[in-house]
């Protein structure tokens, strides 16, 4: 798996059933939503723009794409949340297994972020992204080409403590051969 593959095999629309157990209010959360991936041209203003905060050339990027997201929530029966952020994976020169991800809004916190990915011996992705107050893990894996889980960590700033663990199972609502 490379970071290419990986974005053409998350493309798509997707139902999500997300876990979180928030360990620093001793609350479980069950949230439904809908993922939206799509790919973005290198040309994009705002793949450009992200870019450009991070003195990256746009020309080394591989496949920039956006993520968009409208669920539900227990802990609120009330409202509904949405999102949506750019994501332009940087793939190391060296390595194809590995590299940077910029995120116009992170996961942790709302604020532009640059991550460290990897693939792992499992041909799973591995994001950690620092924040300023925050440190998130991310583990997703394709149990086939339609179905996949994804594992997250929000931990403190210095790493040590988990604050929110989320355990999330992904089904693509346009199945593809």
């Amino acid at each position: 798996m490379d970071i290419e593959k990986f974005v053409e095999s998350s493309l798509g629309q997707w139902r999500s059933q997300r876990s979180a157990h928030h360990l620093a209010f001793g609350h479980f959360e069950q949230v439904t939503s809908t993922i939206n991936i799509e790919p973005l041209p290198k040309e994009n203003p705002d793949v450009i723009a992200l870019c450009k905060t991070y003195d990256i050339d746009p020309e080394v990027t591989a496949t920039p794409f956006r993520m968009s997201w409208e669920g539900e929530s227990d802990w609120d029966d009330d409202e509904t949340f949405s999102g949506t952020t750019i994501l332009i994976p940087i793939p190391d020169t060296t390595d194809s297994q590995k590299g940077k991800l910029l995120r116009d809004q992170g996961y942790a916190e709302t604020i532009s972020s640059a991550g460290e990915y990897y693939f792992d011996q499992d041909g799973a992705f591995v994001l950690k992204t620092t924040y300023d107050r925050a440190a998130a893990e991310e583990r997703i894996w394709f149990a086939n080409p339609n179905f996949r889980m994804r594992v997250s960590l929000i931990k403190t700033s210095a790493g040590s403590g988990v604050v929110t663990a989320s355990f999330s199972s992904e089904i693509r609502e346009e199945a593809t051969a």
